[in-house]
């Protein structure tokens, strides 16, 4: 059994958490391997290595953006209307266009804006999350001459801050209603949502180190 898979067990076993701390105990182990991923990268080293952070972030904003413009979320009767205007994929778009980063395309296809409102939850989770360590990573890119209105968009504070936006999602997230069934739909979300990302890391960082040290 691993780490993960007991920690998924035992989270089930206490329903009456949040939900936002039983996605969180659920994936902590795949969240930080997925933080480690991506700082081995080294995304900040130079620009060149940022356009290949940009690549990834466009890879996951790219997938989720449906979500941030379907009804069934964010219209007048929607389940989740605390998300709207608050998808980033134009950000990473135009930060890409800054540095002269030739986004890639991708084969598979995004999130349908019709997919159930459990696996929403938490793909959410996962990008609104990213949201809060974005304040280092605002840092770093400050520090090889970015800025929230060139090249790092993306990262930028939301209007209200990151912590009250975030204490926002969060009461959304966990008022809503969820049956066992959806709970563990929920956590699979959030844990494929990590390992789409993983695999963006692998095509982009890995692959380029590995031309790196056969150039």
């Amino acid at each position: 059994m691993t780490l993960e898979t007991s920690q998924s067990q035992e989270t089930h076993m206490h329903p009456l958490l949040p939900l936002s701390d039983r996605l969180r105990a659920d994936t902590r182990t795949t969240h930080e391997g997925v933080d480690q991923a991506i700082m081995a990268g080294d995304p900040f080293k130079n620009i060149e290595k940022y356009g290949l952070y940009l690549q990834i972030q466009y890879g996951l904003h790219r997938d989720v953006e449906p979500l941030y413009t379907s009804s069934a979320l964010i219209g007048a009767q929607g389940d989740f209307p605390v998300i709207k205007d608050r998808g980033r994929l134009d950000a990473v778009i135009q930060d890409a266009a800054d540095l002269g980063v030739t986004l890639s395309r991708y084969a598979t296809p995004p999130l349908s804006e019709n997919i159930d409102l459990a696996q929403a939850l938490g793909w959410l989770y996962v990008v609104e999350g990213s949201n809060l360590g974005a304040a280092f990573l605002l840092k770093y890119a400050k520090q090889i001459g970015l800025s929230e209105t060139h090249g790092a968009r993306h990262l930028a504070e939301p209007p209200e801050g990151r912590a009250p936006y975030w204490r926002t999602f969060k009461d959304a997230l966990n008022g809503v209603t969820l049956g066992a069934d959806d709970d563990a739909r929920a956590c699979e979300a959030a844990r494929t949502a990590f390992n789409r990302v993983r695999a963006l890391v692998r095509c982009h960082f890995d692959e380029a180190s590995q031309g790196e040290r056969g150039a």
